[in-house]
């Protein structure tokens, strides 16, 4: 190792104690809060099907309360197509709700689910994009054992850092029929720079050893899972969805992405990060997306 990479390496990386310290304050800094749901949120439907709840288990031993709407036709000699909603920091599955009664009279399942230390799931030592990715895999895990589900047709939706889950997810695991994205970031190491100026810690050796320090917690580098960097790797289509008047990740994010897909399109909305009051009216978009792409038999 050259000195000039020592150096760098040093400025990147704190002594022991320092680093315990840093990684106290990070935790708490970065923890993800616990929205409530409403009570009986998940027995409201227009359709008449209430969600019914039940629990999946993780690849960590965490538990992840999740909710199951199907179709009425649907059952073990026709089972039906699934889109799976990924919320997104500090929300629960109930902010994706308005996409079940859509979905469900096309003909196709929804599932909501509460990442770890969201919701009504278990709670963990701290939350990350790829381990919001790896709750997915094990709600689509269970659901492969479900009989009136056809797992041969899945749709993903997410929001926000759901949005990069579920890309994260496609791009490593494949299996995807169809991805809706929601106000997706284009790169975490962006977000992280955001979060940094807006606490006002200088980027040179503090932010420095910050970035370096989430990126050996999470157990992955920003650049590895990317939506930017992941969305070249997804063969499925892909619908983005993006808020005019982002506040929290800004359009061009959106057309950065967009210029990475290798097939999709870009839907820009009336709206901000949260994009609840927005996507009522283009619901039947989303619908008819999902529907021309998971209706169609697997081959």
């Amino acid at each position: 190792m050259t000195a000039a990479t020592r150096a760098a390496t040093s400025r990147g990386r704190l002594t022991n104690p320092l680093r315990a310290l840093l990684h106290g304050l990070l935790l708490r800094g970065l923890r993800a809060p616990r929205l409530p749901h409403a009570p009986g949120w998940h027995k409201s439907s227009s359709s008449g099907q209430g969600l019914v709840a039940f629990q999946v288990r993780g690849a960590r031993g965490q538990t992840l309360a999740t909710w199951l709407a199907l179709p009425r036709t649907a059952d073990a000699e026709r089972p039906v197509p699934v889109v799976v909603a990924v919320h997104g920091w500090g929300a629960n599955g109930s902010t994706l709700a308005a996409m079940v009664d859509p979905l469900v009279r096309a003909g196709i399942a929804v599932v909501l689910f509460d990442a770890a230390s969201h919701g009504d799931s278990s709670s963990e030592a701290f939350s990350s994009l790829p381990r919001f990715a790896e709750d997915l895999g094990a709600v689509l895990d269970t659901l492969r054992r479900m009989p009136a589900i056809d797992s041969s047709r899945v749709g993903l939706l997410g929001h926000s850092v759901g949005a990069a889950a579920v890309l994260l997810h496609a791009a490593r695991q494949g299996g995807t029929r169809a991805v809706v994205s929601l106000s997706a970031f284009a790169h975490p190491r962006e977000v992280m720079e955001r979060w940094l100026q807006e606490h006002h810690i200088p980027r040179r050796w503090i932010g420095t050893a910050i970035l370096e320090h989430v990126q050996d917690v999470i157990g992955e580098r920003f650049d590895h899972i990317a939506p930017l960097h992941q969305l070249p790797h997804i063969a499925c289509p892909v619908l983005l969805v993006h808020g005019a008047q982002d506040g929290t990740v800004p359009l061009s994010d959106a057309h950065r992405l967009h210029a990475a897909l290798r097939r999709g399109d870009l839907l820009i909305v009336e709206g901000d990060h949260d994009l609840r009051p927005s996507l009522e009216p283009h619901s039947g978009e989303l619908v008819r997306f999902f529907g021309a792409h998971l209706h169609a038999l697997a081959a």
